[in-house]
């Protein structure tokens, strides 16, 4: 049976980072504005008035210092406070499946690989820029490859849930080389003007690259295991899609936007992903501390902590739970795909880490590397 590797992933980042300050300053501007134009209901009772965000209050909250977005101007505007992506016409490449194409390019010059090398694309990501034809297929047309392609939407954990999917097909014959493509346009599922979440999420797009070992270059990572586990919760929601139309402003109603149990999640999911990881891994015979590095999934830097520590037996290190939470945000599911692209270089034959992510669903996936010299 072929055994299937990660050969190479790819990274493609917005030119336009946000910082805290910037973003705090638009929404406090907002904020102000939305306490005059109600002020007659406040003072009657009717509404509470928008306090203030600050700074502080996201560091402490989630680790946030920045993020990347595909529009900066919108999402500061406080008259807007939404992205403004220009629709673009049917017979150009949409937004997502060029991002995507960005970071496919970047993965296969890494791998030493041409296009018409790969026999399937999986677009596997949490905010689709529409329902069909699949982005995957549109990526596919664009980068020249042959085969089969498909989307698939598992939240935060469609990476992994990916990984797993072409590592299958690696392992079935259906394919020998398999293309996983995240372009997350989180921004555009943002509602700006919530204090609570205005500064969670940020845009980006990876890419992993699955083959059968037998034809992956030097340096590649082997998949000793993958599992995934999902648990249905209305905690972390999203109610926008094809059976929704847009407010006429075009910015959607909240309903339509992000919205989460931030509290909820945390108490629930951190205990959920330890004891699956702690599972996996004592299904393979590894102990915790034979692992170099987890690449965690980067919603919230005090989540991580929690779990590493549960994993680990103590406070994980910044070498053993890396974080680029801190300036991309939570990407859905390209976090800890980044993670991985950007703190792994220092590996060496035999040293073994751990790919997981999770999120809404619940949804959650871990997959065990081993490095190959």
């Amino acid at each position: 049976m072929p055994s299937p590797v990660i050969s190479a992933t790819g990274l493609w980042t917005p030119p336009n980072s946000i910082s805290n300050a910037e973003l705090v300053a638009s929404y406090n501007a907002w904020a102000d504005n939305w306490n005059v134009e109600n002020a007659a209901d406040i003072s009657s009772g009717l509404l509470e008035p928008k306090t203030h965000s600050s700074v502080e209050f996201i560091e402490k909250a989630s680790g946030i210092k920045a993020r990347y977005v595909i529009d900066k101007e919108g999402v500061l505007n406080p008259d807007i406070m939404t992205p403004r992506i220009p629709e673009r016409p049917n017979e150009q490449i949409s937004v997502l499946a060029e991002m995507a194409v960005h970071a496919a390019r970047d993965a296969l010059k890494r791998a030493g690989r041409d296009p018409k090398d790969i026999g399937a694309v999986i677009c596997a990501a949490s905010n689709m820029q529409r329902a069909y034809p699949a982005m995957a297929i549109e990526v596919q047309e664009a980068l020249g490859i042959e085969g089969f392609a498909f989307d698939m939407n598992v939240a935060c954990s469609s990476a992994t849930f990916g990984i797993q999917t072409a590592a299958d097909f690696i392992r079935s014959g259906n394919a020998r080389s398999v293309l996983v493509v995240n372009p997350e346009i989180c921004s555009g599922h943002l509602n700006f003007t919530d204090r609570d979440s205005h500064f969670i999420f940020g845009d980006v797009a990876t890419a992993i690259l699955v083959e059968d070992e037998a034809i992956a270059p030097a340096g590649h990572w082997k998949i000793l295991g993958s599992r995934l586990k999902t648990q249905f919760s209305n905690n972390i929601r999203n109610n926008f899609g094809f059976l929704n139309r847009a407010a006429p402003d075009g910015i959607g109603t909240p309903d339509k936007l992000f919205v989460q149990e931030g509290r909820k999640v945390f108490k629930e999911v951190v205990p959920m992903v330890a004891e699956m990881i702690n599972g996996h891994l004592g299904e393979l015979g590894i102990e915790a501390g034979a692992l170099k590095r987890m690449w965690l999934h980067q919603a919230n830097a005090n989540m991580n902590r929690l779990i590493s520590s549960k994993v680990l037996g103590h406070e994980a290190s910044d070498a053993e739970s890396p974080t680029v939470l801190d300036t991309y945000a939570n990407t859905s599911s390209a976090g800890s795909i980044i993670a991985f692209h950007l703190h792994s270089e220092d590996f060496t034959a035999g040293q073994k880490g751990l790919i997981c992510s999770f999120g809404a669903g619940y949804s959650a996936g871990t997959v065990v590397v081993e490095r190959v010299g």
